[in-house]
Formats: structure tokens, sequence, C-alpha cells
């Protein structure tokens, strides 16, 4: 039975770029009030809950395939870093800036899988990156002039996350994508319950007598978080990536449209045109790895 529905995939994509800024304005929102490694905590403690009883639904187990051990804790560290300078960053930049500025991440991984893996990267899509990284310094000048070195802090965003995506296409090959997320949520989990509760770090210290609404909107900052990877997760069964990839820029004017309704923050004149110089290097390396994934794909047909 074919699973081909691009209407479908292409609805949940929008799901999740609607979700993925809502659940950076929460964590923004909590920042002031929540310590981070409190955050990150009950981030991933939610992500396991949600995840093991629809995995043990599915009647799949949680037990990791020979190898992979290795693997998928380094993607685990790799996501609560990545998570935790996301959350730190929200603290001191506009909600779409912080987004922009981590889309950066594309061009790094295209870059990593030149350098690191080989892979063949033509030059004019080294030149798009190039573009991108220009396009992203004209968003981080501005705020770089106002909150100084934590307008960087997406940058390292985007370096973490593109190695999260290296090893989490090898670890990917041999395990389901929602088994492989709720193993990633239990090992989180079991990483910093240790280092909340026990070590007096900076960022960690849980508050007696946290609100009510505190509470709520750390537990709608979990779910949200789940549900926005499960939305990826899926529209990717039912439409093709290359349908699916330029969709994620979305992200950006929702995520805009979100932090100026709540924080009523908008990016300023230089930010906003490297937003769309960023944009615009993106899709152009989208459109350009499609066209060259058509070309290979016509190549035996033609022979």
């Amino acid at each position: 039975m074919s699973t081909d529905r691009p209407f479908l995939g292409v609805m949940l994509m929008l799901g999740f770029c609607v979700l993925a800024p809502l659940g950076d304005s929460v964590a923004k929102m909590l920042g002031g009030a929540v310590a981070l490694g409190v955050l990150i905590l009950v981030r991933f403690a939610i992500q396991a809950a949600m995840l093991i009883p629809l995995v043990l639904w599915k009647g799949a187990g949680l037990r990791l395939p020979p190898g992979l051990l290795g693997w998928t804790l380094l993607r685990t560290l790799l996501h609560i870093v990545g998570i935790g300078l996301m959350f730190s960053a929200l603290r001191f930049l506009p909600l779409a800036d912080a987004i922009a500025i981590a889309f950066v991440m594309p061009f790094i991984m295209l870059l990593l899988g030149h350098f690191l893996m080989g892979e063949q990267v033509g030059i004019q899509r080294m030149a798009a990156c190039a573009v991108g990284f220009i396009g992203t310094l004209l968003v981080i000048q501005p705020n770089f002039v106002e909150v100084g070195a934590p307008a960087l802090l997406p940058l390292g965003v985007a370096v973490v996350f593109a190695l999260f995506m290296m090893v989490t296409r090898k670890v990917a090959r041999g395990l389901d994508p929602i088994r492989l997320q709720a193993i990633s949520g239990i090992q989180a989990t079991l990483i910093l319950l240790p280092v909340v509760l026990l070590l007096p770090l900076p960022g960690t210290e849980i508050e007696v007598g946290m609100s009510l609404r505190t509470w709520g909107l750390m537990a709608l900052m979990g779910v949200n978080g789940t549900l926005a990877h499960l939305f990826m997760t899926w529209s990717l069964r039912f439409a093709p990536a290359s349908t699916l990839a330029p969709m994620q820029y979305l992200e950006i004017p929702i995520g805009t449209l979100i932090g100026w309704i709540i924080f009523r923050d908008l990016p300023n004149g230089l930010a906003a045109l490297g937003i769309c110089i960023t944009i615009a290097a993106g899709l152009y390396v989208i459109l350009r790895e499609r066209r060259l994934a058509r070309r290979t794909a016509d190549v035996p047909a033609a022979a």
C-alpha cells in the first residue's frame, strides 16, 4: 500500500513549522524564571514519557541494536547541548533573529559533508553557502552590538545540530525514528537528572515554590517539542524530503510573527535583510540539490 500522500505530508510539515518556534517562544518566556538545566530536563523527560507508551503500543522494544549505543549517546549529548545553546540564546535575542541565525545549519552541513565525508559540492552551492553566511552575519551584527557575545550562541546551535543531523543519518539506518526519539528521551533524562539533583552547578537549581503557570508552561514546552519532532517524522512518511525541505524556512516568518505577537519583537532593517538573504541562499541550495538528484536519477533511465 502506497504512503505517498503529499498534501498530508505538507500539512504535517506546516504543523512542525508552527510548533517549533512556538516551543522556542515558551522557552523564552520561561528563561528568566526557570534554571536552564531544569528546562532541558523537563523537555526530555516529557519526550520520554510521551513516546515510551507509543513505542510499546506498536510492539517495538527499547533495546538498541548492537553497535548503536555509543552513537545514540553521542546523538543525545549533541541534542542536549544544542537545545541548551538555543534556550540560552533566547534569553538574549529576539525569537526571529535567533531562529534565522541558527538556519545557517544547512550550509554548515553541506561544508561538513564536503570536508569530512568527501561529498561532492560544486562551486554554485559553495557560493550559496558564502551568501548564506553573509546573510547570517547581517542578522548577527545588530544583535552583537546590543548584547555582545550571546549573539553568537545560535551559531553554536547551528554547528551542534549539523553534527547532530550527521550522527542521526548514521543511527536512523538501523532504528525507527519514533523509537530513536524515545530512547533519546530516556538517555537525556538519565544524564540530566543526577546533574540537576546532585551537582551544584549554575543553571541547574530547582526553585521551590514555582507557580502553577510556570509548571504548566514547562509541560507545554515539553509536549510541544515532542509533537514538533513527531510531525516532522510523520511528514517524511507521506511526502518526499525534496518537497518538504523548502517548507522548513517557513519557521522564520512564523517565528517572526509569534515573536511580534508575544514579545513585540521585530528584526530591524539590517537583520531583516540578512534574514531574506539567508532564506534565499538556503532555498537555492535545496533547489540545486533537487535538480542534481533528478539528473542523477535520469541517468540510468537514459542508459
